[in-house]
């Protein structure tokens, strides 16, 4: 193992970001250049991720990959990057994806492309470093460097309300964060030290562990989303350029969930004992609530944005089952959602762009005028509502396989999101691509072309293969989960947790 692999990874996309911006020449040549060293870079350092997976060995426990250096030694701050089973398919999901935004951005994003491109693999160094943290002062950096490029695209990018759904986005998530910095400084004040692994071991007193989970709940509360810290997701995934909001959806999402099971179920068993039914709770509301809001939605963009609220809310629900079935099932959701919503939108964008509106009531027979884009859109649509041989499929089932431990309620609601998913995806899916062909926009459509399939394509192989062949993902998580749950500390934490429910 090449320890030097993970920083490659983490920033050779800011080395890209730097070219990038350093190019001089026309308008014209400086654009082209920018989306082509964006892609170049991109894919380079998803085959690199590749690479990591491929040498990781999901049967040594602890994190692999690792790299320390003093960075505050006499504060206990270290530069401590490293990944295990959970963390490394996050960084994989995050740079599998962030080619795909590029390219999907190829032909929508048209106007300061350079800067766009710049902001793109900044947001891509801020998530991979998110995820392969390994110091809480360090993670707390990047989760906060996340903001900048990404308020960015959606204020500058966005649609008509950009702005407003820009300041909304930094405003929720950064005054969430605040709580997070306030238990970092508590647990620093108490242990003298920052980082993670240390951390995972220290014996904070219960009264403590509370308010410190309640700390990193109201901060990845909001990233999640969690019920009710979502006011901020309509906007931003409504007016966000459709590649940045792939990313928003399909990885910025993941990190609060990530934070949610790495600062919380796993560093606070206790804790999340105490707090498992209020956030089921919360969990089982965002499930219902943004169903049924999202059938009322005329705007497809929008509909999609309220499914995947929906759908975070089932995550929500397996990682405070705090069984190892129920947060395997909620990394594997997290994982395919990831795939399906990015392809969900760019098929939302692929009518948009060329419609010029993203009214529902506008389009009739779209299939008839473009099959390719109707093909992949069931599949699509059917792993969103959970389709056996879809990834979203096992994510679900091994989330309500974890809920029955706890309560025959929790996972019948939770479950309710296939039933309520089903009505509202194949409403539009009927309403958009089937019966007779409108006129108007419609008659105007042509079929996807060469760069849309290249985004969708990839998305409908790994959605089948997360479905078809599930081991391939669990075997490197799993281990990870069972022994962390498994540990004397969380088994004693989490014993009563099944009576609670009865």
């Amino acid at each position: 193992m090449h320890p030097i692999l993970l920083s490659l990874v983490t920033y050779l996309p800011l080395g890209g970001a730097l070219a990038i911006f350093m190019m001089r020449g026309t308008s014209e040549a400086i654009e082209t250049a920018s989306r082509w060293v964006a892609l170049w870079t991109s894919l380079l350092v998803f085959a690199l991720s590749v690479v990591i997976w491929a040498e990781f060995d999901p049967r040594v426990p602890g994190f692999q990959f690792v790299q320390q250096a003093d960075w505050a030694a006499s504060f206990g701050v270290s530069y401590h990057t490293g990944v295990d089973g959970i963390s490394l398919l996050f960084v994989l999901l995050s740079t599998f994806l962030t080619p795909l935004a590029v390219i999907g951005g190829w032909k929508l994003v048209t106007t300061r492309v350079r800067d766009y491109m710049v902001a793109l693999l900044l947001l891509e160094t801020t998530l991979v470093g998110l995820f392969s943290a390994l110091d809480l002062v360090l993670f707390y950096v990047f989760y906060e460097a996340t903001l900048i490029p990404g308020s960015l695209m959606i204020g500058i990018w966005g649609g008509p309300k950009r702005v407003w759904a820009s300041m909304q986005f930094f405003l929720f998530t950064f005054g969430g964060s605040l709580f997070m910095l306030l238990a970092l400084l508590a647990m620093w004040t108490m242990t003298g030290t920052t980082d993670i692994p240390v951390l995972m071991h220290a014996n904070f007193a219960p009264a403590m562990q509370c308010w410190l989970l309640l700390g990193f709940i109201l901060a990845f509360g909001v990233k999640l989303p969690l019920f009710p810290l979502h006011a901020w997701l309509p906007d931003a995934y409504t007016e966000a350029p459709t590649p940045t909001t792939a990313l928003l959806s399909g990885v910025l999402s993941k990190a609060g969930a990530y934070g949610l099971l790495r600062f919380g179920v796993l560093m606070f068993p206790d804790a999340a004992r105490l707090f498992a039914p209020y956030v089921l709770t919360l969990g089982v509301i965002a499930v219902i609530y943004a169903a049924i809001i999202a059938l009322a939605q005329t705007d497809m963009k929008r509909l999609i944005a309220y499914s995947s609220f929906s759908h975070m809310g089932v995550i929500a629900v397996g990682l405070f089952t705090l069984t190892p079935e129920g947060i395997d099932g909620a990394i594997f959701q997290m994982l395919s959602h990831g795939v399906i919503i990015t392809a969900l939108f760019f098929c939302v964008a692929a009518v948009s762009w060329r419609a010029e509106t993203r009214s529902i009531d506008a389009f009739s027979g779209v299939a008839h005028k473009m099959p390719v884009l109707a093909t992949l859109g069931m599949l699509f649509v059917m792993a969103n509502i959970g389709l056996p041989g879809t990834g979203a499929f096992v994510g679900e089932w091994l989330v309500m396989v974890g809920a029955i431990h706890v309560s025959f309620w929790i996972a019948f609601l939770a479950g309710s999101s296939m039933i309520l998913g089903a009505v509202y995806m194949l409403v539009l899916y009927r309403r958009v691509m089937l019966g007779a062909p409108g006129r108007g926009v419609v008659a105007m459509l042509r079929d996807l072309t060469g760069p849309e399939l290249a985004v969708l394509v990839p998305c409908a192989l790994v959605t089948l293969w997360m479905g078809i062949h599930p081991t391939s993902f669990l075997r490197v998580f799993d281990p990870a989960v069972v022994n962390a749950v498994s540990a004397p500390a969380a088994q004693a934490a989490l014993a009563p947790v099944h009576l609670a429910f009865r």
